[in-house]
Parts: C-alpha cells; sequence; structure tokens
C-alpha cells in the first residue's frame, strides 16, 4: 500500500475576472447559465432567430480576463511528511491550499487525498460566528467526522491550548482575532485529522502562541500525520519543514531541501519589489479588536532600500471608531524573528486622535538607515497612546536592503526597543 496521502496531477485553478474585477460571482454564473443557448449557436455559425423569422441581435459579451492562479502543478506528499510552501504574495499559495482543503474546486487537473483533512487558512473560517467557542468545538469536530465521545475526549485538551476558558459560552464573533485563531488552530490540530494544512494565519499570534503552535504541529507529525505549512518566516520554514515546494507566478518552480530551496528563494529577488503594498486583507494581530486597520504601504523612495541611505515610506489607515494618541510604527527584524531596530511616533507630540470612518496617512522619513544589507522582515503596528494594541501585522512583508554608497561593513546596533531618529507627518484624508 502506498504512503502518499497527497497526490496532485497538474492541478490548475482558473479566475474569471470580470469588467469590474469580480471574479466567478453569481451575476456571471447566472449570465452564463441564461447565454448558453445563444453561444451554442453562435459556435456552429448559427444565428438565433424568433418564431416570427427576425433575427435577434447580436449580445454584447462583458469584457472579462482569465487569471490562472495555479497552472500545472504536480507533486506528491508522503504520509508524516512536513511540506513548507513559499513564493511571494500573489504566487498561488493560499489558492493551493483552499483547494486541498475543499474550499474551492479546480479547473484543470487531479487532486486525491487519502485522509482527513483539518484546515486553518484565514481568520474566519470554520467557525460560525454566531455559535460559542464550545459549539464550536464540538462543530467542527462533527465536519472531520468525528463522534460526539470523540470530541468530548479532546474538549479539555483543546480549551486548555486555546487559553478561552473565560469565553467558551461567548459567540466567536465577540472574540478578538487573537482568541479567535488560538481557538481555531486548537481545534484543527487537536481534533486528530490525518492531514493538517496551516497557513500564514499564525501570524497573528504572539511568539509564545507562535512558538506553542509548531511545538503541537511537531507532535502531529511525529505521530505519523501529515502538515502543509505556509509562512513567510524562512527561519521557521528551515527548522521545521522537511520539504520545501517554491511556487512562483502560480506554477510549481522548485520542490527540495528547505536549506536549498529557500536559500536560492532569497537570492532569487523574490522580496517584493511593488511600491505600493494593499495590506487591508493581510492577517494581523489586532490587540483589542477592530479598531484601526492598516491599508496600504507605498515605499516613495522606491525598492529595494538602501543602507546609510535615507527611506520615506507613506502608510495609509482606516479607523473603525475613534482612538486617542494614536501611533504609527514600523520594525525591521530578521528571518529568524529577532527584532533589530523600530520606527514609532511614540512621543507625545507625534501621536494623534483619530475619528471613526476616517482615512488618514502618515509618512516616514529616514535620514539613513543603518539596517546592514541582507533580506528581512517589516512589521508594521498602531497602538493607542503606549501600551494597547489596535492593529498589528508582524512579518507583513519581506524586503531586501541592498548595499548603499556607504556600506563597509557596517553592523546594526540595539534591538527591539531601540527607536531611531525619524521623521511623521500625519495627514486627514477624509476632509
Amino acid at each position: 500500500m502506498s504512503d502518499t496521502v497527497i497526490r496532485v496531477d497538474n492541478l490548475s485553478k482558473r479566475y474569471v475576472l470580470g469588467k469590474h474585477g469580480h471574479a466567478d460571482g453569481l451575476r456571471h454564473v447566472i449570465h452564463d447559465f441564461a447565454t448558453a443557448p445563444i453561444r451554442w449557436l453562435k459556435s456552429r455559425n448559427l444565428q438565433p432567430v424568433l418564431t416570427n423569422g427576425i433575427k435577434l441581435p447580436p449580445i454584447n459579451q462583458p469584457d472579462t480576463q482569465e487569471f490562472w492562479a495555479l497552472k500545472n502543478v504536480s507533486f506528491e506528499v508522503k504520509q508524516g511528511e512536513v511540506m513548507g510552501i513559499i513564493g511571494r504574495n500573489g504566487a498561488g499559495k493560499s489558492t493551493l491550499l483552499k483547494v486541498l482543503s475543499r474550499i474551492t474546486e479546480q479547473t484543470e487537473g487531479r487532486v486525491e487525498i487519502n485522509g482527513r483533512v483539518a484546515s486553518l487558512l484565514e481568520v474566519g473560517t470554520g467557525f460560525h460566528p454566531e455559535l460559542t467557542g464550545r459549539e464550536n468545538i464540538f462543530l467542527n469536530g462533527a465536519i472531520l467526522g468525528m463522534s460526539r465521545m470523540e470530541i468530548k475526549k479532546k474538549f479539555d485538551e483543546i480549551v486548555a491550548f486555546a487559553e478561552v476558558e473565560k469565553f467558551l459560552d461567548t459567540p466567536v464573533k465577540r472574540y478578538s482575532s487573537g482568541m479567535y485563531v488560538r481557538l481555531a488552530f486548537a481545534v484543527a490540530a487537536h481534533l486528530e485529522p490525518e492531514i493538517l494544512i496551516v497557513d500564514e494565519v499564525l501570524a497573528v499570534g504572539d511568539a509564545q502562541f507562535q512558538k506553542k503552535c509548531l511545538g503541537k504541529m511537531h507532535d502531529v507529525a511525529r505521530g505519523g500525520r501529515t502538515v502543509l505549512f505556509v509562512s513567510h518566516n524562512m527561519a521557521m520554514m528551515k527548522t521545521f519543514c522537511e520539504a520545501i515546494i517554491w511556487l512562483n507566478q502560480g506554477k510549481m518552480f522548485e520542490r527540495g531541501l528547505p536549506q536549498d530551496v529557500i536559500n536560492r528563494y532569497l537570492q532569487s529577488g523574490t522580496c517584493e519589489s511593488q511600491t505600493v503594498m494593499n495590506l487591508k486583507d493581510h492577517p494581523r494581530n489586532q490587540g483589542e479588536g477592530v479598531k484601526l486597520r492598516i491599508t496600504q504601504i507605498e515605499w516613495l523612495t522606491g525598492l529595494p532600500l538602501f543602507h546609510s541611505e535615507s527611506v520615506k515610506a507613506r502608510i495609509e489607515f482606516e479607523a473603525y471608531t475613534d482612538v486617542d494618541e494614536a501611533t504609527m510604527g514600523i520594525g525591521f527584524s530578521t528571518l529568524d524573528g529577532v527584532r533589530l531596530l523600530t520606527y514609532e511616533t511614540d512621543d507625545p507630540g507625534e501621536r494623534i486622535n483619530v475619528k471613526r470612518g476616517g482615512r488618514y496617512n502618515t509618512t516616514l522619513e529616514i535620514e539613513s538607515l543603518p539596517v546592514p544589507p541582507g533580506y528581512y522582515n517589516l512589521d508594521i503596528g498602531s497602538r493607542s497612546g503606549p501600551m494597547q494594541g489596535v492593529d498589528y501585522l508582524p512579518g507583513c512583508l519581506q524586503i531586501e536592503i541592498a548595499p548603499g554608497k556607504k556600506t563597509q561593513g557596517h553592523q546594526a546596533k540595539g534591538g527591539a526597543g531601540v527607536r531611531l531618529p525619524s521623521h511623521w507627518n500625519w495627514e486627514n484624508v477624509t476632509l
């Protein structure tokens, strides 16, 4: 008997984008169904006519564009294997996991999965928002095919891992994103799936929670179960995974040992090169809940950044409620998660009071960037006053810092507590 639990053969996924950018929406489905007979007549060079002999005018087809999120992807995963999937934003990683999780159907190709799959792909999937944490545990277990007795045996272990005892009988729609993900991961990892699929969603947790989750995924793998894992944390991928798949523009670019594939990936210039990055839907840790959402960063001085040279970046955000003394900050961390430097609007005179429904931006100016050449994760976040977090995107971008004109073996000083000089300009763009 083969020990292959996942077999993917020439997998492709196509989205049809309408002229307004909607992909595979209900309107397109209805339109395609209604116009199918006419398209068939036209394909046979026949002109549809009414009963009185009058020909119908040609139908104007909406402007559409095909986008292949995946194209001819093939690979196998063995039982008990820990497989990492890397690639730039838009490379097809999340689409692949959604197809494997049966959330979406492939357009072409075959997918064979032998075993029960538990997925943790994004905050908000898998749970019913109106049900309590307790009810969602049993619901998810039932979806995985477990009996009520089997779920009860794991129930206390799940609750202890998630650390949500006080909120167990509260509807999950009232959970913060951190609480939501803790419970969702605990359910996915403890209800004994043969295959565990985890996307970048773990980035919303703090470092202690991530370490706890990695330990649990190690336990899952040692128990002979299979793990598929997507992350932008390359050090984590090197440590945790046995093999790596590198996706590039929807195609499988390479598969191999983590050290080899990741090194080539980092050296290939696959870090973010777009000067404007949309962050609105990126996984985040929102602390006390949705109060303020960072939506975009624009590198006004271009990418890559250069060591010892000036940097100018604009960060845009929206306020969902009034926030007093809002701050904004960015941090540079090594790929293994060690924070090097932080730039933040931390002085009282640099903070701003924002109003619900307002759209704002702030421009950061750094006179000389001291971070040495290399590849780094960028953390972006906002707080209210000195302590309370209102939005946080850890490791949201992977960027390159190239040697500058003054680079001569310079090393960065200090750590997360070091706030270096910078200048910030606030602007309310909803005047």
